[in-house]
C-alpha cells in the first residue's frame, strides 16, 4: 500500500491554495503561466543614498510597501559564496600600502585593492593583484580556505535550516546560490591573468574546479538533509557587450562538466524525487550566444539581460519560449523621465505578461541618475500588471 505523500513542500509540493501569497506569485512564473499576475520585486540600488540626501526615503523606509513590491517567494540558502570564493576563514582585511589619498587594501578574498582613504563603497574599485598566480599560490593561499570540512561553516545551518524549514512550508522557491565557476575562477586569478591561465596552466583551472566543485557538493548535500531545492542558481557573469568572455569550447572544458556532475548530485539527493530542479544563470552582457550552450545542460532560467549590451526580451521570449526571464528593462530609460518610461513599459510589459515567465526588473542596479518621482512613476505602472 502507497504511503500518502507529506505535502509540507519538503516530502511533497504544498498545495496552491496553502502557499504564501508571495509563494504562489513566484511559482506562476516559474511555471510560466500565461498572462498571470507578474510578480513585482528589483534587482538592486545604486540611487538610495542619493534619494535619502533629497529627503525622499530614510534609513527606517519600508521600500518593499513604498514601491508595491510583493512579499518574498524564495528563500536562499547560501553558504556558497556569490561574487567571491566562499573562504572560509577569509583573508584577514588590512592595510597594506598609504598612497596619500588613496590606500592599498588586501581585501576578504586575498585580492590587493586600490580604494580611496576612507571609502570602500559607491565606487568601483582598482584591483591590483589578485591570490593565485600559479599551482603553488593556489595551494597555499586559497586551497585550504574552501575546505568543506572547516567546522566554521557550519556554525549557523540549525538556524538557517530551521528557518528554510519554515519557507519551505509556506511553498516558497528554495533556492541553492552558488558563485558561478567563471565568477569564481576570477575572483582567484583576476579578469585578465585567467584569460591566459586557461591555456597556459590548464591544471591549475581544473584544479580550481574540482575544489569548486567538492565544496558545493558538500556543504549542498548537507541542505539537502533538511529540505528539498527548487532552484540551483549560479552568479556567472559569462559575458560583456560583445558576447562570452571565453569560447563555448572552453566553457564546455572547463565549467560544464562540474555542472553537470553537481546538477546531476543534487537530483539525486533530493528528497522529493518529483521535484524540478531549476537551473538559473546570472551574466551581464551581451547573453543571447550562450543561451543554447547553457539550455544544453538543462537551464531554465536567465537574468538580467542588459539591454546595453544588445539583449532584447521580447525577441528572446520568442526565440526561447520556455526560457524564464527576469530583468530587460533599460536603467538609461528610467533616467529619461516619465515619457520615457511610459514607451518603455508599453512596448515590454503587455507582450511578456500574455507569454508568461517574466519578472521586470532594472536590467541592473537602479542608478543615482534616476529621478525618484520617476521611479515611483515606475513602479506605478509596474503595478497595473501585478
Amino acid at each position: 500500500m502507497e504511503q500518502a505523500i507529506v505535502e509540507d513542500g519538503i516530502h511533497g509540493m504544498v498545495p496552491k491554495e496553502k502557499m504564501s501569497e508571495g509563494a504562489r506569485k513566484l511559482r506562476d512564473f516559474y511555471e510560466k503561466r500565461p498572462d498571470a499576475p507578474i510578480y513585482q520585486c528589483e534587482f538592486g540600488f545604486y540611487s538610495l543614498e542619493h534619494w535619502m540626501k533629497e529627503g525622499y526615503i530614510n534609513d527606517n523606509t519600508d521600500l518593499s510597501k513604498l514601491f508595491g513590491y510583493d512579499e518574498p517567494g524564495n528563500f536562499s540558502l547560501g553558504g556558497l559564496g556569490w561574487t567571491e570564493a566562499a573562504f572560509c576563514p577569509a583573508f584577514e582585511e588590512k592595510i597594506i600600502e598609504d598612497r596619500g589619498d588613496y590606500e592599498v587594501v588586501q581585501d576578504y578574498a586575498g585580492r590587493h585593492v586600490l580604494f580611496f582613504k576612507g571609502r570602500r563603497d559607491g565606487f568601483m574599485p582598482e584591483y591590483l593583484t589578485h591570490p593565485v598566480k600559479d599551482m603553488k599560490t593556489w595551494e597555499e593561499n586559497c586551497k585550504w580556505r574552501l575546505n568543506p570540512d572547516t567546522p566554521g561553516r557550519y556554525d549557523d545551518l540549525e538556524q538557517k535550516m530551521t528557518k528554510a524549514k519554515e519557507c519551505a512550508g509556506k511553498g516558497m522557491i528554495i533556492t541553492q546560490n552558488v558563485i558561478g565557476a567563471y565568477m569564481y575562477l576570477r575572483s582567484l586569478m583576476g579578469p585578465v591573468d585567467l584569460l591566459y591561465k586557461f591555456y597556459d596552466q590548464p591544471e591549475l583551472i581544473h584544479s580550481c574546479m574540482e575544489t569548486w566543485f567538492n565544496l558545493a557538493d558538500s556543504i549542498i548535500a548537507k541542505h539537502q538533509q533538511y529540505v528539498t531545492i527548487d532552484e540551483f542558481y549560479i552568479g556567472e557573469d559569462i559575458c560583456y557587450n560583445h558576447g562570452p568572455l571565453i569560447s563555448p569550447d572552453m566553457i564546455k572544458e572547463y565549467l560544464f562538466p562540474y555542472y553537470q556532475q553537481l546538477i546531476s548530485n543534487i537530483k539525486a539527493r533530493q528528497i522529493d524525487k518529483n521535484r524540478h530542479l531549476y537551473f538559473q544563470v546570472d551574466t551581464d552582457g551581451y547573453a543571447a550566444s550562450v543561451i543554447p550552450l547553457y539550455k544544453d545542460i538543462g537551464m531554465d532560467y536567465m537574468s538580467p539581460f542588459e539591454v546595453a549590451s544588445g539583449c532584447d526580451v521580447i525577441e528572446i521570449g520568442k526565440q526561447y519560449p520556455d526560457l524564464l526571464i527576469r530583468g530587460g528593462i533599460d536603467k538609461r530609460e528610467l533616467a529619461r523621465g516619465k515619457n520615457a518610461i511610459d514607451k518603455l513599459v508599453d512596448s515590454i510589459l503587455p507582450i511578456m505578461k500574455k507569454r508568461g515567465g517574466y519578472i521586470p526588473t532594472c536590467d541592473h542596479g537602479v542608478p543615482a541618475e534616476v529621478d525618484f518621482n520617476d521611479y515611483m512613476h515606475f513602479r506605478k505602472r509596474m503595478l497595473e500588471f501585478a
